[in-house]
């Protein structure tokens, strides 16, 4: 496995998303999947009703068709494909649901639930069978914790946390398009540092489609990725922090996800609990625009900080 064949599958990606950007977002435009923007949101969003959104088919079509073709199949490269386009296929669902349905709540809470608890066992199915290893390790710790068949349930609660935490990030023109690009460019270096080219390929095929698609999703955004685009990204961050061994610097090299996710909970707990809000709004890229940042702003701010914590990651993984 050696860097040429990562850069080939990231081009080859990023040329079909291009590619396929004209094909698809007509088709989504005529067929009215036009994205619903909240009232209580900011002002500014209202004029971006209508446009087209389930755009992450045009990411998870580049992707596979990349992953495919560069790809030496075996359990991992299963393993991967079924986070991410399982995942992906339960955005599908929701998206199809509220916007062609017209059903706006999509998927039920036990729904979404039910899909991601399914895909995610399967890959628990597929990682026992490989015999992947059941140890966490700590970042910047020697040492290991074996957790047994309690492994697995990590697993599922890292499927949960991740595939939730980049949905809520998925707000802004370009903001997870770019965030995502370079978790999963951390996550190309640390691939080929532990030999493992299924998870290597897979994530420089995402990094290419994302910033294929972001060629559209860029202010002002031609088309929205949806909770397809999404929770597929999500899913398949976490089958590559599983299988790199790397679950808890998931944490850091996700930061940024970690924020938009950890700003929503606080606000539900402190509205719930004292009847205050902490933020203006959240996921908390909407605090700031509210605050007075323009969108691209706050897109750029939080790329500098994605682009910062990749690094940490990829640093604390070297040991340096």
């Amino acid at each position: 496995m050696d860097y040429s064949s990562t850069l080939w599958t990231l081009g080859v990606s990023f040329v079909l998303a291009v590619l396929l950007g004209p094909v698809c977002i007509p088709i989504l435009r005529r067929m009215k999947f036009g994205q619903t923007v909240r009232e209580e949101g900011p002002q500014s969003h209202l004029k971006k009703t209508g446009t087209p959104t389930m755009g992450g088919i045009i990411i998870l079509l580049a992707l596979t068709l990349a992953y495919l073709k560069f790809a030496d199949g075996g359990l991992a490269f299963w393993a991967i494909l079924v986070a991410c386009l399982g995942f992906g296929l339960v955005g599908f669902l929701d998206d199809y649901i509220k916007v062609v349905l017209k059903r706006s709540l999509g998927l039920t809470a036990k729904q979404k639930l039910f899909g991601q608890l399914l895909f995610s066992i399967i890959f628990c199915v597929l990682l026992h069978r490989m015999g992947h290893s059941t140890a966490i390790s700590f970042p910047g710790i020697d040492g290991s914790l074996d957790l047994g068949w309690g492994y697995y349930a990590l697993v599922i609660i890292i499927f949960f946390a991740s595939s939730n935490a980049v949905n809520f990030t998925d707000g802004l023109d370009g903001l997870l398009s770019g965030t995502s690009a370079l978790a999963f460019g951390a996550y190309t270096l640390i691939a080929l540092e532990a030999a493992q080219s299924q998870s290597a390929i897979f994530s420089a095929a995402m990094i290419g489609a994302v910033l294929g698609f972001l060629v559209y999703n860029a202010h002002p955004a031609k088309v929205f990725m949806g909770d397809t685009g999404s929770l597929g990204i999500g899913g398949g961050l976490a089958a590559v922090a599983i299988l790199t061994k790397t679950e808890l610097l998931l944490i850091i090299i996700g930061g940024v996800f970690v924020l938009e996710m950890l700003s929503v909970i606080i606000q539900v707990a402190s509205f719930k609990t004292r009847g205050k809000r902490v933020f203006k709004m959240s996921p908390i890229h909407h605090h700031f625009e509210l605050t007075g940042w323009s969108e691209w702003r706050v897109v750029t701010v939080f790329w500098t900080v994605g682009l910062v914590l990749a690094a940490l990651g990829f640093i604390l993984y070297k040991g340096l």
